[in-house]
């Protein structure tokens, strides 16, 4: 992986969700080349309260791209 994160996961511990979200992003960010990173809603600042109730949320180049579930094609396509 190379560069800046283009990819933000926005979790919390001890979701499943988002076990299963960073199980698809880093699968398919691994196969791309692309950087990615996770954050904790509950330990860092900056993150819209709605957040907090959705998470996983994804950011693909700082936008939100989904939020609960990850679909991979989907994933793949944004970050062509």
């Amino acid at each position: 992986m190379i560069g800046q994160p283009r990819v933000v996961l926005v979790g919390r511990t001890g979701c499943h969700l988002c076990d299963d979200a960073r199980a698809v992003v880093a699968q398919v960010c691994q196969v791309l080349g692309v950087a990615w990173v996770e954050q904790d809603v509950d330990s860092e600042e900056g993150f819209p309260p709605s957040y907090s109730e959705r998470v996983p949320v994804i950011l693909v180049d700082g936008v939100e791209h989904a939020h609960f579930r990850v679909d991979p094609a989907r994933l793949r396509e944004a970050l062509r």
